[in-house]
C-alpha cells in the first residue's frame, strides 16, 4: 500500500469512527426524547415485557433503520453515480458493513419484538422456540420481519462475493424490494387505508435510505476537492431532491391516516410530526444550500471542506430517524366517532363499501394511490423535461407523441386512483374494467410516446464508466430476457395466456386479498399489454424485424383469445372468489353472479376499440413502409439509369422469343 493510499484509508476509519458515534449518539438521545415525549416507555397494564425490552426495541429498531439506509444509499450511489473500479469498491464496502450491522441488529430487533408481542422472557425451552417459529412462520408481524433478515442475510454475502455495475444494480434492486416487508409492518398499516398507509410508508422509507444513506456513503469515500467529487456529488443532489420530494409526500400522506381531526396535532403523535416537519425544513435547507452555493463553489475551485456541511447534516437524519423510530412507538389519537360494528366489506378489505355506482360515481368518487399517483405525475414530469431538453439545444419532438403519452399517464393515473380503484375490490365488473384500461389503452396511447427513444437522446451518454439512467435503460431493453419478451409471438401469448393463468388460479385471490398480489397485478398487466403493443406498432426500436402481415395475425388471433375468455365468463354459472365478492354485503347493483357476467361482456366488447386503433395503425405504418420500400426502389432506379426496368423488359423479351421459337 502507498502512502497516499495509507493516509486515505486513515481518512476513511476516522470518518467512519466520527459519523458512527454521531449517527449513534444523536439518533439514540432522539429516540429517549420520543418515547418520553410520545408515552412510548410507559409500562405496559398487559403482559408488560420489561424495561429492557420496552427501550431496548427503538434501539435495535434504530441500529436496524440506519444500517438498511446506509446498505440502500450507499448500493444506489455506487449503481446510478459511481464509477467502475475504486469508487465501486469503497460503496460496496460501506454496503458489506452496513449489510451486517443489519442482519445483527435485525436479528436482536425480531428476537425483541417478539418478546414484546408476547409478554415472555427468554428460556431455552422447546415452548419458547416454538412460539418464535409460530411468530416467523404464521403471525404477519413476526413473517415481515423474517423476511427483512433473509434480504439482510442475501445482501450481506452478495456484497462481499461481486463487484462491477450490473451487480451493484441488482444488489439494489434487491436491497430496495427489502423495504416492502418493513412498510407492511408499519404503524398505520394495519389501519383503514391500508394502501395508501402501506404505499406511503414504502415511499418514505425509499426516500429516506437514498437520501440518508447516499450522504453517508458520500461523506466516507470523500476524499479531495476535485472534478470527479463534484461530479458525484452533482449525481447525489439529484437523487437527494428526488429523495426528500418522495419523503415529503409520502409524510404527508401517512401523518394524515393518523390524524382524525385538528386538535390530534396537538396530541403526543403530533408533537413528534410536528418535530419531524420542522427538522425537514432544516434538512431542506441543507439540501438548498448544497446546490445554490456549495456547488458553485466547487466548480470555482474555492477552498471548500466536504465534512463542514455533511456532518451536521448527517447529525440532523439521525435526530429525524431517531424521532421516527419513537413515533411508531407512540399510541396514535383516537377516533371520536363512534364504534361501529364492521361491515362484511370492511372485514374483508379493511375499507368501507364505497357509495352506489352511478354514472356519475365514475368521475366523483377516487381512492388516492400514493405511489401510483406520483408514478404518473413524475412520467409526464420526466417526459416534458425530456422534450424541452431537446428543444433548447434546437432538435425537434413530434407534439403528437407528447400528447399521446401524457394522455397515458393520465389515464393510469385515473385507473388507479380514480372509481376503478375504488369499487374493483367490490365490484368484478369495475375491476375488469381497470384492467381492460390498464392492459390495453394505457399501452395504446403510452408505447407512441417513444419513452426510450426520447430518454437516448435527450440524456448524454456518460464518459467517465458510470451508468446513469440513460445506459440502465438501454442495457435492461438489450438483455436476453428483454429480447425474449419483447418477441412478437412471445408477447402475444403472454398477453391472452395471462388472463386465464391470473382469473383461474389462485392469483386472482392472492391480487385481491393482499397488498404485494394487488401491486403485482397493476405492475405484470401494465407491462404485458405493454410489450405486445410495442411488439405490433412500437415506435421504439426493436431487434425483432417481423412482418406486418404477421402482426395483424397476432393482433386478431390475441383479440380472439380476448372474446373467448369474455364468452365463457359470461356463460359460467360458477363465482370466481365466491367468498369475496359474493360475500361482500351490497344491497345495491347487480347480484355478484350478474356483475361477473357483465365483467366477461366488459372483456369481450371494451378491447373492440384499442385494437380498431392498433389495426389502423398497423395498416398506416405498413402503408408507409411501402412507400418508402417503393421510394427506395426508385431511388436506386434513378441512380441506376433504369437499369431494372430495362432489365425487366429483357426479360419478356426473351420469354417471348422462347415462346415464339416453340
Amino acid at each position: 500500500m502507498s502512502v497516499v493510499e495509507s493516509v486515505q484509508t486513515r481518512s476513511i476509519n476516522a470518518r467512519l469512527v466520527t459519523s458512527v458515534y454521531l449517527l449513534g449518539g444523536f439518533g439514540f438521545v432522539a429516540v429517549i426524547a420520543g418515547m418520553v415525549i410520545g408515552g412510548g416507555a410507559v409500562e405496559s397494564q398487559f403482559g408488560d415485557p420489561g424495561a429492557v425490552v420496552r427501550w431496548g426495541t427503538p434501539v435495535a429498531k434504530l441500529v436496524m433503520n440506519l444500517s438498511i439506509a446506509i446498505t440502500v444509499g450507499s448500493l444506489v450511489l455506487g449503481a446510478f453515480a459511481a464509477s467502475k473500479g475504486e469508487e465501486q469498491r469503497k460503496l460496496l464496502n460501506v454496503a458489506a458493513v452496513s449489510s451486517a450491522l443489519w442482519l445483527l441488529s435485525g436479528i436482536l430487533y425480531f428476537l425483541m419484538t417478539y418478546l414484546s408481542a408476547s409478554g415472555l422472557g427468554i428460556g431455552f425451552t422447546p415452548e419458547f422456540s416454538e412460539g418464535l417459529w409460530l411468530f416467523a412462520t404464521e403471525i404477519e408481524l413476526g413473517s415481515a420481519l423474517a423476511a427483512n433478515l433473509v434480504f439482510a442475510a442475501v445482501l450481506s454475502v452478495l456484497t462481499l462475493l461481486f463487484i462491477g455495475t450490473r451487480a451493484l444494480g441488482i444488489m439494489a434492486a434487491i436491497s430496495s424490494l427489502s423495504l416492502f416487508p418493513l412498510a407492511e409492518t408499519g404503524h398505520a398499516s394495519s389501519d383503514a387505508y391500508h394502501a395508501l398507509a402501506v404505499n406511503s410508508l414504502l415511499m418514505h422509507l425509499a426516500g429516506i435510505s437514498i437520501w440518508v444513506g447516499g450522504l453517508f456513503a458520500m461523506y466516507l469515500i470523500w476524499t479531495k476537492n476535485n472534478q470527479r467529487n463534484l461530479d458525484l456529488l452533482l449525481r447525489y443532489s439529484s437523487l437527494a431532491l428526488a429523495a426528500y420530494a418522495l419523503v415529503g409526500i409520502s409524510g404527508v400522506a401517512n401523518s394524515a391516516i393518523r390524524i382524525y381531526q385538528p386538535s390530534d396535532i396537538l396530541s403526543p403523535y403530533g408533537q413528534l410530526i410536528l418535530v419531524k416537519v420542522a427538522l425537514m425544513v432544516v434538512l431542506g435547507v441543507f439540501g438548498a444550500r448544497y446546490r445554490l452555493r456549495d456547488i458553485k463553489l466547487m466548480r470555482a475551485g474555492k477552498s471548500y471542506k466536504f465534512w463542514r456541511i455533511a456532518l451536521p447534516e448527517l447529525s440532523v437524519m439521525a435526530v429525524v430517524m431517531g424521532f421516527a423510530t419513537a413515533l411508531a412507538r407512540t399510541p396514535t389519537p383516537i377516533d371520536e366517532i363512534p364504534f361501529t360494528p364492521p361491515t362484511p366489506a370492511q372485514i374483508l378489505t379493511g375499507d368501507v363499501l364505497p357509495p352506489e355506482l352511478t354514472a356519475a360515481s365514475w368521475f366523483t368518487v377516487w381512492d388516492i394511490d400514493i405511489l401510483w399517483l406520483t408514478i404518473s405525475i413524475a412520467g409526464i414530469g420526466f417526459y416534458l423535461a425530456g422534450v424541452r431538453r431537446l428543444q433548447k439545444r434546437g432538435d425537434k419532438w413530434n407534439i403528437g407523441r407528447t400528447a399521446s403519452w401524457i394522455a397515458g399517464m393520465l389515464v393510469l393515473l385515473y385507473v388507479t386512483n380514480g372509481a376503478p380503484n375504488a369499487y374493483h375490490e367490490f365490484l368484478f365488473s369495475v375491476h375488469m374494467v381497470g384492467h381492460m384500461m390498464l392492459s390495453m389503452l394505457v399501452p395504446v396511447l403510452l408505447v407512441p410516446g417513444a419513452p426510450v427513444t426520447l430518454l437516448s437522446r435527450a440524456v448524454r451518454a456518460r464518459k467517465d464508466n458510470s451508468w446513469g439512467p440513460r445506459e440502465w435503460v438501454l442495457w435492461a431493453v438489450h438483455t436476453p430476457f428483454a429480447k425474449l419478451i419483447s418477441h412478437p409471438i412471445f408477447a402475444a401469448i403472454n398477453f391472452a395466456v395471462s388472463l386465464v393463468l391470473f382469473y383461474y388460479t389462485p392469483l386472482f385471490r392472492w391480487a385481491n386479498e393482499e397488498h404485494l398480489g394487488h401491486q403485482w397485478m397493476l405492475v405484470h398487466f401494465l407491462l404485458a399489454g405493454y410489450m405486445f403493443v410495442q411488439a405490433v406498432v412500437g415506435v421504439d426500436p426493436t431487434p425483432h424485424s417481423v412482418p406486418y402481415p404477421l402482426k395483424l395475425v397476432l393482433l386478431i388471433g390475441t383479440m380472439a383469445f380476448h372474446a373467448f375468455f369474455g364468452v365463457a365468463l359470461m356463460s359460467d354459472n360458477s363465482l370466481l372468489l365466491a367468498d369475496w365478492f359474493g360475500a361482500m354485503g351490497r344491497e345495491w347493483g347487480a347480484d355478484p353472479l350478474r356483475d361477473q357476467s357483465d365483467g366477461g361482456a366488459i372483456a369481450w366488447g371494451i378491447g373492440e376499440f384499442p385494437t380498431l386503433i392498433l389495426t389502423i395503425m398497423v395498416v398506416y405504418q405498413w402503408s408507409k413502409s411501402d412507400d418508402r420500400e417503393r421510394k427506395r426502389k426508385d431511388r436506386v432506379s434513378d441512380r441506376s439509369g433504369n437499369k431494372d426496368l430495362e432489365d425487366y423488359n429483357e426479360m419478356f423479351r426473351k420469354l417471348d422469343e422462347y415462346d415464339r421459337s416453340r
